[in-house]
């Protein structure tokens, strides 16, 4: 063999003390061999159907007397051009019945309002009742419309409208998201031709490397990773147990995601496995034994120091829920300085602490306290309450969280109805569909699921971000609507905290 096939290779092969280098050639078939194991993650979405009709948005009432008239006057200005005389005036096909517009189809309008515009005197579109009355004043009927439409078809919502929702406001809205491509490189994930990564890890890391004397790492990370920078979290008690779990626990299993659930219901269906969390109440942690085979990690349902310090050293990840009410920065701190590598940070369903402020500025508190402290890489941030939309998983890793969980979303994809109240978490009567079963049901939250990761891609390239991890806290890509017109208006008398 010649000595030029036997150039310096990046890899070695060794065995024992003898390092032998690889001919060229050989390197490249183990290469290339090695690049066709490669999987790039991907969600797998299939259109599915809705089972149950979904309300339509409009509602057409056409004047039969008035259109009968129409249709005489035109049958003899229009005589012989029968084209024009039984033309159908709507371009979605409302009035393309057998009969026309004595028989609208009023699920096929679109709100352009132009037969109401053209015949006032007999046609009249509304919006429909049944529609908005789904949801609430936070969860409304567009969001569940908008969802409704993702789980079927697993895509980006595109109506070619442009923007239709509000430019500031409560809540999420408050934030604008910084995508200006002219000042940064873009990057393209959503169409596969550059990988953005979504992948998040949850535990802790040292914020610096320790070597023994013999050169090998005294500390080393305790974590694991997901896939996407969102989990699902436990459904109300009313659904709790039942199909809606096992639906939930196979879909995280394909989304490689976390399932949240107390643990009897973990223990009595079967569930366990290494996608679903059991919630272990303090008084029960001595359970946690009991969960080891397959479970990577589980939480507990509130914080207590002697309970914390019983499995603070188990191998599994153990994550500590904190809701945000009454002197929580103080509990919050008191977690980190025992080494709690996880904390879940909680509010009711419309994202609101017992004070009032919205989980934004909670957040932003939370991860910059941690920050100021020294020692944010060791602890893990994950929020649940108030994420209705897609766009709501980027604004919260902006203002700090590194991971969200997604509670009433779920049941929407699954077309569950919500009545009641669904601020406070649980007390919402959920009916499910009456022909609910497994393949549909797992279907359509991994479609869910693959809508709302698409569409942090989008953001993420239109931002020049490889991944979402970078994100974190980065609140100089996104920009607060009463920060805006605070410094625009302020000086203008008569604006809130303005001159006088």
């Amino acid at each position: 063999m010649l000595a030029a096939d036997f150039q310096e290779t990046s890899d070695n092969m060794v065995e024992g003390s003898v390092t032998i280098q690889l001919p060229v050639a050989e390197q490249a078939r183990l290469n290339r061999k090695l690049a066709d194991t490669y999987h790039r993650y991907n969600i797998d979405a299939v259109e599915t159907e809705n089972r149950n009709k979904y309300p339509r948005r409009f509602n057409v009432k056409v004047g039969k007397i008035g259109l009968a008239k129409l249709l005489f006057k035109e049958f003899f200005k229009y005589f012989g051009h029968w084209d024009v005389v039984f033309s159908r005036p709507c371009t979605y096909g409302v009035f393309s019945g057998p009969v026309g517009g004595f028989a609208p189809r009023p699920d096929l309008c679109v709100g352009c309002l132009r037969c109401e515009v053209q015949h006032p005197e007999f046609v009249t579109v509304t919006h429909n009742k049944e529609l908005a009355e789904l949801g609430d004043s936070y969860l409304t009927s567009k969001h569940i419309a908008t969802i409704d439409e993702e789980s079927r078809k697993g895509s980006v919502p595109v109506r070619g409208q442009g923007y239709r929702g509000r430019f500031g406001g409560p809540g999420f809205d408050q934030m604008f998201t910084d995508m200006s491509e002219i000042v940064r490189p873009s990057r393209d994930g959503i169409h596969g031709r550059e990988l953005i990564g979504t992948s998040v890890d949850l535990g802790s890391k040292p914020m610096r490397l320790k070597f023994g004397a013999d050169g090998g790492l005294l500390e080393a990370p305790k974590m694991m990773t997901i896939q996407v920078p969102f989990f699902y979290s436990p459904p109300p008690d009313s659904v709790a147990t039942g199909i809606v779990p096992e639906i939930l626990a196979e879909a995280a299993d394909k989304v490689d995601t976390l399932l949240f659930l107390p643990e009897n219901t973990v223990t009595n269906q079967g569930l366990a496995g290494p996608h679903v969390v059991p919630i272990i109440a303090p008084g029960q942690i001595g359970n946690i034994e009991s969960h080891a085979k397959g479970t990577r990690m589980v939480e507990m349902s509130s914080w207590n120091l002697t309970a914390w310090n019983q499995v603070k050293e188990h191998p599994l990840l153990v994550s500590i829920q904190l809701p945000l009410a009454g002197d929580w920065m103080s509990t919050l701190m008191e977690m980190v300085d025992n080494g709690v590598s996880i904390i879940h940070l909680i509010t009711d369903h419309h994202g609101v602490a017992d004070d009032g402020r919205f989980v934004m500025d909670l957040y932003q508190e939370a991860h910059f306290a941690l920050v100021d402290k020294g020692c944010r890489d060791e602890v893990t941030l994950i929020g649940t309450g108030g994420i209705a939309g897609a766009d709501h998983l980027p604004k919260a890793i902006i203002t700090g969280m590194d991971a969200v969980g997604l509670d009433y979303p779920l049941l929407i994809a699954m077309q569950a109805r919500l009545t009641g109240d669904t601020k406070t978490r649980g007390a919402a009567a959920v009916k499910l569909p009456s022909n609910l079963d497994k393949g549909w049901g797992v279907q359509r939250i991994i479609n869910l699921s693959c809508s709302w990761r698409d569409q942090l891609l989008e953001i993420l390239g239109a931002m020049g971000i490889r991944e979402v991890r970078r994100l974190r806290g980065e609140t100089g890509r996104a920009m607060w609507c009463g920060h805006l017109e605070a410094e625009a208006f302020g000086d203008i008398e008569g604006f809130p905290g303005g001159e006088h």
